[in-house]
């Protein structure tokens, strides 16, 4: 994906849900490493955050406007969670929107990428269905 030209804006939609998707797999990640001690879930998650990235990390850091995003602030829904199911659940959900959002953005970019994304949505949506089913 060399010379990639986008425009900030679109640099920013793909820094914030690259964020979101590496950090929901690793909220998934540490509960299956440190609270179930399973080894091939963890290590499972860990590969699929290692293909979580792209090759402009400087573009993507020079777009980066946190201070600035509209929806910063936390809604309540997220303060409502009491067990480790609803916080497995809501990140396996972070997991899936965002990359689903990498997919479809990266569809007019570059497609492979795209592609990317879609394997990695279609593993969490295995994943969570085989790990949750143990909750």
């Amino acid at each position: 994906m060399t010379n990639l030209k986008c425009e900030p804006k679109v640099m920013r939609l793909i820094d914030a849900n690259l964020n979101r998707l590496k950090e929901g797999i690793r909220v998934i990640e540490d509960i299956a490493r440190y609270y179930d001690d399973n080894k091939e879930l963890a290590s499972t998650l860990k590969s699929i955050r290692h293909k979580c990235k792209i090759d402009i990390y400087r573009e993507l850091l020079i777009s980066r406007n946190s201070e600035n995003d509209v929806l910063r602030q936390t809604t309540k829904s997220e303060l409502t969670r009491s067990t480790l199911n609803d916080i497995l659940i809501a990140n396996y959900k972070r997991t899936q929107e965002s990359s689903r959002v990498l997919e479809e953005i990266f569809k007019i970019i570059d497609p492979m990428l795209s592609e990317q994304f879609k394997e990695i949505r279609y593993k969490m949506y295995t994943i969570e269905k085989e790990n949750l089913e143990t909750y």
